[in-house]
C-alpha cells in the first residue's frame, strides 16, 4: 500500500511503525474470510481491510477521530485472526493499537461510553475495587434487563449478566511470594499476578503452581508486579497501559537478575499476548527497552512452557470428551496452536475441536461490556459450534473466554491446567463434580 507520511510525521515512533504495517497491506483481502465482525455484519468497513483504509487516511492527514471511525474501530475485537490469515504479513495489531491510542486522544466520546470505559479502566486491573464490584454485581444483578432497556447503559447490563453467580474468593495462597519445588528443582518461573483471573477463578493459578511444583519447578511472584495492562492498552488508554507494563517489567527484573528465571508464565492468554509484546510497547524508553525485551523473550504461556518439560504420569484415566476453545490471544496472538490439545491428549483426555475454531467467542477483554449485540451473536455461534460435538466439559485457556463462553451453555468450562493438574495428582475441578470419569 502507497503512504504519503510527511518526514515530520514519521518523526514520531508510532506514526512510523503504523507506515511500516500499511505499506506491507496489498488489499488482498483474505483477511475478510476470517474477521469475525465482517463474517457477521457484512461491511468493508468492519474487516481488518477496511479499518486499515479508515485508520490511514485519519493518520495520514494527522485529523482527529471521527464518529464513523470511532465505531469501525471500537468493533474490531483484536482477535488477529487476520494476522494468521494474512500472507503478507501485516503486523495489524500495531496498527490498530495505534489507531486506537489516536481515537482515545482526539475523539470526545458521549457521556455514558466515557464513563463505562473509566469504571472499566479503574476497577478491572484492581483486584480490590473488583471484588467489591462483583459483590455489588450480585445484588443488581436482576435489574439487567431494565438497564438493557435504556439508551446507552446496553454496556452495564451486560457487565451484570457477566458477572458471576458465587462471591469472588481468595486463594489460600494469595499474597505467597515462593511456592519451593518438590524434589530436585528443574526449572525456576515467575508467574503472573494478574488482576481479574485471580478474582474471578483462582483455582487456575492454584492447579498451575500444584502441577508445576510436583514437576520440580520452583514457582516465584514477585512483589510490585499486577495487571499486564492489556485491559486499559485495548481500550487506548496507553499511559496506564505502559504503567503496568513497566511495574511488572521492574518486578521481573528483580528476579532475573538475582537467581535467574527459567520463563516468565502466563496462565491467561489474553495477558500472555501483550506482556510479549512489552518488548514492542516500551522500545523508545531508554530505561526500560532492553529490560522490557529481556521479558517478552521469556514469557511463556503455562502450556506452552509444560509442552516443553516431561509431565508427571497420569494419575487416573479420565476417559472424558474435551472441546478445546482455542483462544483468539493463544492461537493467533502467540502462535501457539498444538501444545494445548497434545497436552490433554497425553493425559487421557479425547479432545475435540469444534468448527471455526478460528472465530473469536465475543469475549476479547472489555469486548463484550462495550460492544455487547456483537459479543451475544458471536458466544451464540462459539457455543452452538462447541456443542455439536457432544463435549462432557469445555477446556480454554483464558478467563475471558472461559467467562463468556461459560454464560453461554449449561457445560463445564474449566482451564486447561486444571484438567492436567487432576489428571496427575491434583483435585477434581469443582465443575466437574456432575461429570462422570472413565473407571
Amino acid at each position: 500500500m502507497q503512504t504519503n507520511f510527511s518526514l515530520a510525521q514519521l518523526a514520531d515512533p508510532q506514526t512510523a511503525r503504523s507506515e511500516q504495517v500499511l505499506r506491507a497491506c496489498v488489499h488482498c483481502g483474505f483477511c475478510t474470510a476470517t474477521c469475525p465482525t465482517y463474517v457477521l455484519l457484512g461491511d468493508e468497513l468492519d474487516s481488518p481491510r477496511g479499518r486499515i483504509y479508515l485508520i490511514k487516511d485519519m493518520l495520514e492527514n494527522d485529523r482527529p477521530a471521527t464518529q464513523e471511525v470511532a465505531k469501525h474501530v471500537d468493533r474490531c475485537l483484536s482477535c488477529l485472526s487476520c494476522m494468521t490469515t494474512c500472507p503478507s504479513g501485516v503486523h495489524y495489531m500495531h496498527l490498530v493499537d495505534h489507531a486506537r491510542d489516536h481515537i482515545e486522544k482526539t475523539y470526545h466520546r458521549p457521556l455514558m461510553d466515557r464513563l463505562t470505559r473509566a469504571l472499566l479502566a479503574r476497577v478491572l486491573p484492581s483486584r480490590t475495587l473488583f471484588r467489591l464490584a462483583i459483590g455489588g454485581a450480585m445484588v443488581a444483578k436482576p435489574f439487567a434487563g431494565l438497564f438493557a432497556a435504556v439508551p446507552g447503559m446496553r454496556p452495564i447490563a451486560a457487565m451484570l449478566r457477566l458477572a458471576p453467580a458465587r462471591p469472588a474468593t481468595r486463594s489460600a495462597d494469595e499474597g505467597v511470594r515462593l511456592f519451593p519445588a518438590q524434589g530436585a528443582r528443574r526449572a525456576r518461573v515467575a508467574l503472573l499476578d494478574g488482576c481479574a483471573q485471580p478474582v474471578l477463578r483462582p483455582e487456575i493459578d492454584a492447579a498451575a503452581i500444584r502441577l508445576m511444583t510436583r514437576m520440580g519447578v520452583e514457582i516465584v511472584r514477585p512483589g510490585g508486579g499486577g495487571c499486564c495492562g492489556s485491559l486499559t492498552h485495548h481500550m487506548g488508554k496507553e499511559e496506564l497501559a505502559l504503567a503496568n507494563a513497566r511495574a511488572n517489567v521492574d518486578a521481573w527484573m528483580r528476579e532475573i537478575e538475582g537467581e535467574g528465571l527459567d520463563a516468565i508464565l502466563v496462565t491467561t492468554s489474553g495477558c500472555g499476548t501483550t506482556i510479549k509484546d512489552y518488548g514492542h510497547m516500551l522500545r523508545t524508553e531508554p530505561a526500560y527497552a532492553e529490560r522490557a525485551a529481556k521479558v517478552s523473550a521469556l514469557a511463556r504461556d503455562v502450556s506452552e512452557f509444560l509442552a516443553a518439560q516431561e509431565l508427571p504420569a497420569p494419575v487416573i484415566a479420565p476417559g472424558i470428551r474435551v472441546a478445546y476453545h482455542s483462544a483468539c490471544s493463544l492461537q493467533h496472538g502467540q502462535r501457539v496452536r498444538t501444545p494445548p490439545k497434545a497436552l490433554l491428549t497425553s493425559v487421557g483426555f479425547t479432545v475435540l475441536e469444534p468448527a471455526e475454531g478460528h472465530l473469536c467467542c465475543g469475549s476479547a477483554g472489555t469486548y463484550n461490556i462495550l460492544q455487547p449485540e456483537i459479543a451475544e451473536r458471536l458466544r451464540a455461534r462459539k457455543v452452538a459450534n462447541i456443542e455439536r460435538t457432544d463435549p462432557q466439559v469445555i477446556a480454554a485457556g483464558n478467563i475471558g473466554c472461559m467467562t463468556q463462553i461459560g454464560g453461554g451453555t449449561g457445560l463445564p468450562v474449566v482451564h486447561t491446567v486444571e484438567l492436567l493438574d487432576w489428571a496427575t495428582g491434583g483435585p477434581m475441578p469443582a465443575e466437574l463434580a456432575g461429570v462422570r470419569a472413565a473407571a
